[in-house]
């Protein structure tokens, strides 16, 4: 098979740079994590404790591929102490509060973390990037939720593009239409794509749709419940069996954001790439919760599930759909996995961890997915 090109980018742009990853120790802060250390970085982490039992992060020892910093987002002090101590070459931004339904039950919490820690972040660099010499590349990571879901959208008639505007039935989505604006106003106010050559800071933001993969154990998500309940031989909940979600591997949209800080840390011309971005998938893999379901059962082998709809829960959008031509044609980035390899990769590795895999053999699984995955 030939190795995409983006492959050799990856490693140009990252190999013996300085990286802070700040969610380092969530599900997909855990797989970016063990990426960049697997291409050589050096990353600094920043977040708070794993936030589930069990967790990515110490399945496959995480700590060990990074410096590893405890700390909350919605402290100045603490994310201002962090990007000093980092002098990064590249920021990912990946903390938040990352649920729906959590949204709804701890709104302030919320936007605290979602909101007002980007602008803690974001403050900590213009602070920091006074002085500074050298370019540093900023991804902000949002959601495929923070555009405002019309009708037009609601039945996934039309996907979203990234010139839509923001919005949010709920309180998580708000957050994340509103860390998008916090964004663009310190673009404009303090780090212009005009004038990076003066203050350095080349900064862009990520919206991805519903992300799977080995390793997720939060609550209230449909890959983390099923394997739960596969694990334990009793069938899957389903509460919204008939939701349109852009299902993608993990490693799907982590590779655009890789490609993307390398874009901006790298491009003779990167105020190009100091703009919005969505990653999502192909056609086939926006389906429904019950299509996703049917073939995880599938996967594993066996099993059941159940349709729990209920009329009175919280409020979620019935269909996401993202528009991804603008990464396809500026920044070559496509989606390599089919949905039937997606729930196959993300499957194995629940099995593995079912059926006892310590972290040694965790750890391999999840840097040959992520050697498979980069060709």
């Amino acid at each position: 098979m030939t190795t995409p090109p983006e492959t050799a980018d990856w490693k140009r742009a990252y190999t013996g740079k300085r990286v802070l990853v700040t969610g380092h120790t969530g599900f997909k802060g855990s797989w970016l994590t063990a990426w960049l250390a697997s291409l050589g970085a050096d990353v600094f982490g920043f977040a708070l404790a794993p936030p589930t039992t069990p967790s990515l992060f110490e399945a496959i020892d995480v700590a060990s591929s990074c410096r590893h910093r405890v700390a909350d987002i919605r402290d100045a002090q603490a994310i201002a102490r962090a990007v000093s101590d980092a002098d990064p070459d590249f920021v990912f931004h990946l903390a938040a509060q990352p649920l729906v339904r959590a949204s709804y039950e701890r709104p302030i919490e919320t936007i605290e973390v979602n909101v007002l820690g980007t602008a803690h972040l974001l403050e900590a660099l213009r602070v920091a990037r006074a002085n500074a010499a050298k370019r540093c590349a900023v991804v902000v990571v949002t959601s495929d939720k923070c555009y405002e879901n019309d009708d037009a959208r609601r039945n996934g008639i039309v996907a979203f593009r990234e010139t839509d505007p923001m919005g949010g039935h709920d309180v998580y989505s708000m957050s994340k239409g509103a860390a998008e604006l916090v964004l663009a106003s310190y673009r404009r106010s303090f780090f212009s794509s005009s004038r990076i050559g003066e203050h350095g800071v080349a900064i862009a933001s990520a919206r991805a749709g519903n992300v799977i993969g080995g390793g997720d154990w939060a609550v209230d998500r449909i890959v983390p419940d099923a394997a739960r309940a596969l694990a334990r031989g009793e069938p899957i909940v389903v509460r919204n069996p008939h939701a349109v979600r852009p299902w993608q591997h993990v490693l799907e949209p982590l590779g655009g954001y890789l490609l993307l800080g390398a874009r901006l840390a790298t491009a003779a011309d990167p105020a190009a790439y100091c703009d919005a971005w969505n990653f999502g998938p192909s056609i086939d893999g926006a389906c429904t919760v019950r299509a996703l379901v049917e073939r995880t059962v599938a996967a594993w082998g066996g099993g059941t599930w159940e349709d729990r709809s209920d009329p009175r829960a919280p409020h979620e959008a019935a269909a996401l759909r993202l528009a991804i031509d603008k990464a396809g044609a500026t920044l070559g980035w496509r989606p390599r996995w089919s949905f039937d390899e997606t729930v196959a990769r993300t499957v194995a590795w629940y099995r593995a961890h079912a059926g006892g895999a310590g972290s040694a053999e965790l750890r391999a699984l999840t840097a040959a997915q992520i050697r498979e995955y980069s060709g």
